[in-house]
């Protein structure tokens, strides 16, 4: 970034994107117009192609919308699908740029008619455009015109040095693209070099933004943004540990910004599932046992989520907060043995006991962990530039945080580590006095407190479903009763999702990604993902449970002059009820909505 006018930080040379465009339709193609060019996109409905035209040959009478983003182009059964924004809310303004999220979508067939398509294709390519819009539908995507969301702070200033002497980079050209989520969408628009200020990248996650935070008289702007990985995306049962590549589970960056004057401060941090090779299918069970992988080398897999780590952060603390008993007990002892044969110095590996540590209400414990991690977090410093681009410090490492979902512990011991750099932070600016306390500011107290859980709400919602747990303490300070009630209510909500609904949102989101990629030959020549025939027991073993239940409820309440007669029945029927769910209990991942669609290059190896 290069600096210029008050509360501003510009981006050296940034080719911007087109804030809106007018869509207009017709029967043989699409028209993007922009407010501000002469230029306007063609997009053939019938032969895919995509050129530039002049605007004046654009039809003035044909159906039109405004749209606040193309997204992308996804292929299914039918043919293309247009993906755009249609409707956008401000959430604030960072470094001089307005940042949006998205609050809707449109999704519009290429395509008119569905008739070349059989019946049976056409109820599949329904169920596909049903994935699209389920991930569509999940809150928390943000774009930015001017802005490059996907970089942190300090890699966006580090990139700008690097070009200043290069063309323009567009948006898209200069993200991170471990965190736009539509980049498999882009892929028929980035191979025209001409169209670059027509699409903006996608993120998903979080982003907040408060203005005019006063503390002892001086005003400043508080940010948060969390940034989730489109590399290893998915829910929560389905989706663990990390792959082939090194890519870890439910991994998010989260950066911490804070503008004061002339000065911006950035503080990041990042989450993920535990970098083995592990799995926790659902079975029914409350809470499923993680299963270790067998016969494969899990310290390389370590090795290459490291490598990366260390290559975009520095120097690592692991805050491994998961049960050091019971089913994640073995997971934590395998995660330290493999970080420690690891053996690389740029890696400090520090386990704490959450659940443990702060049972029976002792959340005070949790000061602790973070005095245990202060020596690190102050070696490692926060990245802070004024406005003509001097930089007073960089961060030079990150504390890398999981329990087992990588949501609710993980989100408090975040926030606890962000609010003791922030207090740093403040005083260095002035804002706080030399041994002035943050959490003494009650009125800031309560707004960073509370964008912390909106953040961990949001992770929650995106990885689970639910809102987050434990966010009483991150608002409060204290676990509540209705704090615990919310908890009791978001578990059981969870429950429901990851044993029967996550199947389908797995399979949404790795169609969107691009992890699945539709042949337009299924149905056809090729089998489809939907059609597999049902084992007869998901059909008969519920069925049986629901009608010897009903028929145990019945014998209870008609009365019968034979007791004996009665209680034999009541037997009977309870055995059947109990018999039975037993057996549904022991085939439990059976019954659970699992994915249908097998990732594209698995199923090139299953096909060879």
């Amino acid at each position: 970034h290069v600096c210029g006018e008050k509360g501003a930080c510009k981006m050296d040379k940034v080719l911007s994107a087109h804030e809106e465009l007018l869509l207009v339709s017709t029967d043989e193609k699409f028209y993007l117009v922009p407010p501000d060019t002469q230029d306007a996109l063609e997009i053939d409905r019938l032969n895919f192609e995509l050129v530039l035209v002049d605007r004046n040959t654009v039809p003035t009478s044909a159906q039109n919308q405004t749209v606040c983003a193309l997204v992308g182009i996804i292929h299914l059964l039918a043919g293309p699908y247009l993906i755009v924004g249609v409707e956008k809310n401000l959430v604030g303004n960072i470094a001089g740029h307005n940042v949006y999220n998205i609050v809707q979508f449109d999704v519009i067939p290429f395509t008119k008619s569905t008739i070349h398509l059989s019946e049976s294709q056409a109820r599949d390519n329904q169920q596909y455009v049903a994935m699209v819009q389920r991930v569509l539908a999940t809150p928390g995507f943000y774009i930015s015109y001017t802005y490059d969301l996907s970089l942190s702070f300090q890699r966006g200033y580090q990139l700008s040095q690097a070009k200043q002497n290069s063309p323009p980079l567009s948006l898209y050209e200069r993200a991170d693209h471990r965190f736009v989520w539509n980049a498999y969408l882009l892929r028929d628009l980035v191979v025209v070099p001409s169209l670059k200020r027509f699409y903006v990248p996608l993120i998903h996650g979080f982003v907040e933004v408060k203005k005019d935070c006063s503390i002892n008289g001086k005003y400043f702007t508080f940010a948060l943004i969390s940034r989730r990985s489109c590399q290893r995306a998915g829910v929560r049962y389905f989706v663990r540990g990390v792959d082939n590549d090194g890519h870890a589970a439910n991994y998010v960056e989260t950066e911490q910004l804070l503008w004061y004057k002339n000065t911006w401060g950035s503080y990041i941090q990042t989450r993920g599932s535990i970098p083995l090779y592990w799995s926790q299918r659902p079975t029914l069970k409350y809470k499923p046992s993680p299963k270790i992988a067998k016969d494969v080398n899990h310290l390389q897999g370590l090795q290459k989520h490291f490598d990366d780590q260390i290559y975009h952060y520095g120097q690592q603390v692991v805050v491994n907060l998961i049960d050091q008993k019971g089913s994640e007990k073995s997971l934590g002892e395998s995660f330290q043995s493999y970080v420690s044969r690891f053996a690389n110095c740029l890696i400090c590996y520090d386990a704490f006991d959450f659940h443990k540590e702060c049972s029976k209400m002792r959340w005070d414990r949790l000061s602790m962990l973070i005095s245990r991690l202060s020596p690190k977090q102050d070696e490692f410093g926060c990245f802070m530039v004024d406005d003509k681009g001097v930089v007073s410090s960089l961060q030079q490492g990150v504390f890398r945080t999981n329990c087992i979902d990588c949501l609710d512990r993980t989100n408090v011991v975040q926030s606890m580590l962000a609010h003791r750099i922030l207090e740093i932070q403040l005083q260095k600016l002035g804002v706080l006095a030399a041994g002035d306390k943050l959490e003494a500011k009650k009125e800031f107290e309560g707004i960073f407190k509370n964008v912390w859980a909106d953040n961990g709400d949001a992770c929650s919602a995106q990885y689970t479903g639910t809102g987050a747990l434990k966010t009483d303490f991150t608002r409060t300070g204290k676990r509540t009763t209705a704090g615990k009630l919310r908890d009791g209510y978001n578990s059981l909500a969870r429950y429901y999702f990851n044993n029967f609904a996550d199947g389908f949102r797995q399979d949404a989101i790795d169609l969107f990604l691009g992890n699945y990629e539709v042949d337009r030959w299924e149905g056809i020549t090729v089998p489809s993902p939907f059609h597999n025939q049902k084992n007869w027991k998901i059909t008969m073993l519920p069925l049986i449970v629901l009608i010897a239940f009903s028929m145990l409820f019945i014998t209870l309440i008609i009365p019968s002059t034979n007791a004996s007669l009665q209680l034999g029945y009541i037997l009977f029927w309870a055995v059947i009820v109990l018999t039975t769910v037993f057996f549904i209990l022991r085939s439990g991942e059976e019954f659970t909505n699992s994915p249908k669609l097998v990732h594209t290059g698995e199923k090139k190896q299953i096909q060879h």
